[in-house]
């Protein structure tokens, strides 16, 4: 059973081929697909692939069962790239593709999501069939915050009341071998998250343990909050694009934590004090 893996050295991608060797698969049927490939396990095959060059996607497909399907990271092209990813595992005779997803990427207002819901579209359409794994926030996305509260003592925030059930990327990883590895997982639709949904203010309170210093979270309003990271340096776009999403999280969209991560991967997902734990130490 051959799987590739795209954004193979991305730091999801990585973890996903550690976790398919981990769990049996032979080296030499894992195939790290990425930009420039390198710097994997013995056995493993590479292969240079541009989700804007269909050539190099078929070439890289040949041969294999599964393709894994991280989603890229070019905001305002994924769609397009997602697509020719799709057509190439189609043309190269693929079975099946798994994709990496948006929380509730069909229903959700949540900023990131239409060329996620975009892209399931596509996938459903393919006649290829289809794994989906709506992934939600990798705790690793607040390292740099909780690393700026060592010397301030603030998490700055303008999430409110709102909770993120996220988990650590290599339980996200876990999961995505886990399906790639075997199972009747076909037409299957996972809502990955962590097994608690935490608000800012238990997110300082992990910081504080981590870091050994007290943090607390400063709740400001989401122009207080795009006007503090504009004067911090931040241009006008990243500035209002976190902002937005603080409100999407203020508004519930990453609250939901399911069961589905755990399940797949047979163990309780890394706690949120745990998770940055480590992250902090990497």
């Amino acid at each position: 059973m051959s799987v590739v893996v795209t954004g193979a050295t991305g730091q999801l991608g990585r973890l996903v081929v550690q976790h398919l060797l981990a769990g049996g698969l032979p080296a030499d049927q894992v195939v790290a697909a990425a930009r420039r490939p390198e710097g994997f396990a013995d056995g493993v095959r590479t292969a240079p692939i541009d989700y804007d060059d269909p050539a190099s996607l078929e070439a890289a497909f040949a041969g294999a069962e599964t393709v894994l399907l991280i989603s890229g990271t070019a905001v305002g092209q994924r769609v397009a790239q997602h697509g020719r990813v799709i057509d190439a595992a189609k043309a190269a005779g693929v079975r099946r593709v798994v994709y990496t997803s948006a929380p509730h990427a069909d229903t959700t207002a949540l900023v990131l999501a239409p060329e996620h819901k975009a892209t399931e579209e596509l996938l459903r359409a393919s006649g290829l069939a289809w794994t989906i794994l709506r992934n939600n926030w990798y705790t690793e996305n607040y390292v740099g915050a909780v690393e700026q509260a060592r010397s301030t003592g603030v998490l700055l925030t303008s999430t409110g009341d709102g909770r993120v059930a996220s988990a650590s990327r290599d339980d996200f990883a876990a999961g995505a071998a886990a399906v790639l590895l075997g199972g009747d997982h076909d037409g299957r639709v996972y809502e990955l998250t962590g097994d608690v949904a935490w608000s800012a203010d238990e997110l300082a309170e992990a910081a504080s343990t981590v870091l050994g210093v007290l943090v607390v979270a400063k709740q400001v309003s989401s122009d207080e909050h795009r006007a503090i990271l504009v004067d911090a340096g931040l241009d006008e776009g990243t500035a209002g694009f976190v902002a937005t999403l603080d409100a999407d999280i203020r508004r519930g969209d990453l609250a939901d934590a399911t069961p589905d991560l755990r399940t797949l991967i047979g163990r309780p997902t890394t706690p949120l004090v745990d998770g940055l734990r480590a992250a902090l130490r990497q």
